[in-house]
């Protein structure tokens, strides 16, 4: 049997994303805005297939014409015909669904392939059976050769992304090392080039020096500068005895649809900031320019409010295994006015809560600068998955000087928090109703201060091109040591280039600590509702979630490789050593055996003690993750965070038996159906909606590329096929 892990349940939960009530709301000229930024979003997404795996481009076109040709209903008679059972076939409906919920056969959360639930066999019988196959059986059948090894495939290597031997990436060729990605951050810092929109790939020695090619994402191909764009950084450089070439046309036809209809939503644009962010997004994705996108990010952060939100580019950069590359995703919301209110609220308190964080003053933005921050309910996310909540942009000179902004996604908290009373485990029977009452609010609270009082807080210590400091380093003492401080960034330098491979969970983990910590203010959840008794249980389920989290981290550590496959869980697991190691019995882990006689857990959490030995654990903790990333210490930095990494079968707490439990016990992550809007007659924008199953999230997937669908499944067996012989 195949490990439960590497493949999704028929059980597993789907929800709706429900935007219809926000949707229909806006205008005219704002449903025709958001329809244009959903299709820039959509096409954008796209590439994330790219970016994860060499296989899943042609998975995706496969399912494509499998489900375009016939509908999840029409093809359940044809897998009747062809063998399968009503459980294999809807083990095939499962797969689809969570691989386009994902955009690629890697879980976005975790990093760990899935497989489809039945025999391959069986999956070959249905395809063979369908009408795509009978309409056009060599094409199918080349799609399948070209994949079908790779989608069932479980070899050690490939069960999750990473570098080298440690995994599967796209980010870079299949014969790169971490060595390789240090020697192109280093390079890539000497020209100024930010790693965010590119891919390395290392090509044959010439003349014994190694080469190496950077590929831009933009829709232009050639290298030579367009129309007012000025000089760009494509080229060929000799730098430490390597060749380094820069080029452009990664994802090009991609890239040029996102760029199409970007130029299409600015004529419904409502200011001219957003006609501004736009054509500056619309140049980054030609061109390849960085700089261009973050000036449009500098305008989006200029407009404040709107009615319609959105972001789009290369953001996050949890899956590039050395933490500096960015995954495609593009998001479209409108705002919940009655939730941002909340928001803005605690927006407004920030210049007063800032100073009760852990750090001294000289650790602290020399001003703060008040963000947008707003409720949203989504009405598109492309990309690997949804967060609960952002803070972008990514950019440090922008976040520390010119500011950001908050969004938390209503639609998504409201659903993503729901959890059915079978699947909470680890918890004591006596809390689990208390949890389930309060786990909604309570996240609510730590969503907000985690993105605007953890991402948006802290200084980092710069000195510019002219020597010049951002800080007094005569006089700024490390609060830990009491020495004086000697390192900091350069100007080329960023948080992510400095840390790395830690750089996303080290954050999300400083972010983590400012939530339950600010969390303990009164004040702080006065302004979500939460008063007395009722604030005081938010506050303790806060922090039991937090535990519980730290607990279920585990199933996302690869004890082979000693590596952490997603950069939350990894923050939170470090969370719960930290409050573990605090003693006093303020935390504790039982394991134990379970009604069904299989190994259980027991979490418990001293809710006197939080606010005495748990606050001053967190209290230490999350002043020395703000000092190490103040002062680019990147040696102290890891020393802490990997160390309060570990999982290791050493006393009190065997971790890797937990481990087990906890993967035994484990319960898949929900996923989401998205609705899609199209233009009528008369420019009028409606909004498809699509019932909670698999089926329901498949057919939302088929729909949403009909008219260019064998254009774009065209475009992308192509870019597939032009770097099939990197892989190896």
């Amino acid at each position: 049997m195949v490990d439960s892990q590497y493949y999704l349940p028929n059980s597993i939960c789907i929800s709706k994303l429900d935007c219809k009530e926000a949707f229909e709301l806006l205008s005219s000229k704002e449903k025709l805005y958001a329809h244009y930024l959903s299709r820039a979003a959509w096409y954008g997404g796209l590439v994330v297939l790219l970016q994860t795996s060499p296989e899943s481009p042609e998975i995706y076109v496969l399912l494509q014409k499998l489900f375009r040709k016939q509908t999840p209903a029409e093809l359940e008679k044809v897998a009747s015909e062809a063998g399968l059972t009503s459980e294999e076939y809807k083990a095939v409906l499962v797969y689809a669904a969570g691989f386009y919920a994902n955009m690629g056969n890697y879980k976005s959360f975790g990093d760990t392939k899935f497989i489809p639930n039945l025999p391959k066999e069986k999956l070959k019988a249905l395809v063979w059976k369908s009408k795509a196959f009978q309409e056009n059986s060599v094409e199918m059948e080349s799609l399948w050769k070209s994949c079908s090894q790779l989608l069932f495939s479980l070899e050690d290597r490939q069960k999750q992304l990473g570098l080298g031997q440690d995994g599967i990436t796209t980010y870079f060729s299949g014969n790169c090392c971490l060595e390789d990605a240090k020697l192109a951050q280093k390079f890539l810092d000497s020209q100024n080039l930010s790693a965010y929109n590119t891919r390395l790939f290392k090509r044959e020695p010439e003349a014994g020096k190694q080469v190496y090619e950077v590929r831009l994402a933009s829709a232009m191909k050639t290298d030579c500068a367009g129309d007012g764009e000025g000089q760009t950084r494509c080229g060929r450089y000799d730098f430490e005895d390597a060749v380094f070439t820069v080029r452009r046309g990664d994802y090009a036809p991609l890239m040029e649809k996102v760029t199409k209809n970007l130029e299409k939503a600015k004529t419904f644009a409502s200011n001219e900031n957003e006609v501004r962010m736009l054509e500056e997004y619309a140049k980054s994705f030609s061109s390849g320019s960085l700089d261009a996108h973050k000036e449009g990010s500098r305008f989006w952060i200029k407009d404040k409010g709107p009615i319609v939100e959105s972001y789009i580019g290369f953001i996050e950069s949890y899956r590039d295994p050395f933490g500096s590359r960015g995954e495609f995703e593009g998001f479209v919301a409108v705002v919940n006015k009655a939730m941002s209110a909340r928001f803005t609220q605690l927006v407004s308190m920030a210049e007063v809560l800032l100073p009760e964080l852990p750090w001294p003053a000289a650790f602290e933005k020399d001003h703060f600068l008040r963000p947008d921050f707003t409720s949203l309910d989504v009405l598109t996310f492309a990309g690997s998955g949804i967060p609960s909540g952002i803070n972008i942009p990514n950019y440090d000179d922008i976040r520390q000087t010119e500011g950001f902004k908050n969004v938390s996604l209503g639609n998504v908290l409201a659903v993503g928090s729901v959890t059915r009373k079978e699947d909470l485990t680890f918890l004591e029977e006596d809390i689990k109703d208390l949890y389930l009452k309060l786990v909604g609010p309570a996240f609510e609270v730590q969503v907000g201060l985690h993105e605007l009082l953890g991402h948006g807080s802290g200084k980092l210590f710069v000195q510019d091109s002219k020597g010049n400091f951002n800080f007094d380093k005569g006089s700024v003492i490390i609060p830990h040591t009491g020495e004086v401080i000697s390192s900091w960034y350069k100007e080329s330098e960023t948080w992510d280039s400095k840390f790395s491979t830690i750089a996303s969970s080290y954050e999300e983990c400083r972010a983590e600590c400012v939530g339950i910590y600010m969390c303990l203010n009164k004040e702080v959840l006065s302004i979500f509702g939460h008063e007395n008794e009722d604030a005081e249980d938010v506050m303790y389920i806060n922090w039991l979630n937090m535990v519980r989290a730290g607990l279920l981290g585990l199933e996302f550590y690869t004890p082979e490789s000693k590596t952490w496959r997603q950069a939350h869980m990894r923050g939170r697991f470090v969370i719960l050593r930290v409050l573990l190691e605090a003693g006093e019995g303020l935390v504790t882990l039982k394991e134990t055996t379970g009604a069904d006689g299989r190994p259980d857990m027991v979490i418990s959490l001293d809710r006197t003690k939080i606010k005495t030995v748990g606050k001053n654990a967190i209290e230490k903790f999350l002043c020395k993750l703000q000092v190490y990333k103040s002062i680019a210490d990147v040696e102290g930095g890891r020393a802490l965070y990997d160390g309060y990494s570990e999982a290791t079968s050493d006393s009190p707490h065997d971790f890797l038996r937990i481990r087990e439990t906890v993967l035994l016990r484990k319960v898949a992550r929900k996923l989401f159906v998205q609705a899609n809007t199209t233009v009528k007659a008369g420019e009028k924008v409606e909004l498809v909606e699509y019932e909670s199953t698999a089926a329901g999230l498949v057919q939302s997937n088929t729909d949403r590329f009909q008219e260019e669908a064998e254009e774009l499944e065209r475009h992308l067996v192509e870019l597939s096929s032009q770097d099939v012989s990197c892989w190896c």
